[in-house]
């Protein structure tokens, strides 16, 4: 049985996610693009356009660290904001033409890294990896479900 650190989940998801990241950013570093500014680039490919707030949450970022890049990214012509389709009293963030040909040319090199991936973990493990964690994704984010389990009854309430 594993001890010490190497025995926390916690612990090991962050050993992992560090390790991918790594070789991540070094894919992506041939365009100019951090890691963050891909998922930022990735999560807005979907057309629909996002909210500041629905953007901040989907790239795992904080509000004002999100409004900086994209400020960023409006200077140099790869996203815009405007009308939210759905309530064109919100403003929505977009990929423009120029980000999507960005997000294209960097979508090669994190292919290539997840194909890095697959050769060292095996392609069947990777997907069931994928899966897994997306479901403890899932499982902790569900407000309705308790982590710890279901609260002990309180006698005082019987």
């Amino acid at each position: 049985m594993t001890t010490g650190l190497g025995s926390s989940l916690a612990y090991l998801l962050s050993r992992a996610e560090r390790s991918v990241n790594r070789g991540l950013a070094a894919a992506v570093t041939a365009e100019d693009v951090t890691v963050e500014q891909w998922r930022i680039l990735r999560a807005l490919a979907d057309g629909r356009g996002h909210s500041m707030g629905d953007l901040a949450e989907a790239v795992l970022m904080p509000h004002p660290t999100l409004t900086k890049a994209i400020d960023r990214f409006i200077d140099r012509s790869l996203v815009y904001r405007g009308h939210d389709p759905a309530d064109r009293r919100k403003v929505a963030v977009f990929l423009s033409d120029r980000g999507a040909e960005l997000l294209a040319r960097v979508e090669g090199g994190v292919a290539g890294h997840h194909r890095l991936i697959e050769a060292a973990y095996g392609t069947e493990r990777t997907e069931q990896l994928m899966h897994d964690l997306h479901r403890l994704v899932v499982a902790l984010d569900e407000p309705s479900r308790s982590v710890a389990g279901p609260e002990p009854a309180d006698p005082a309430r019987s």
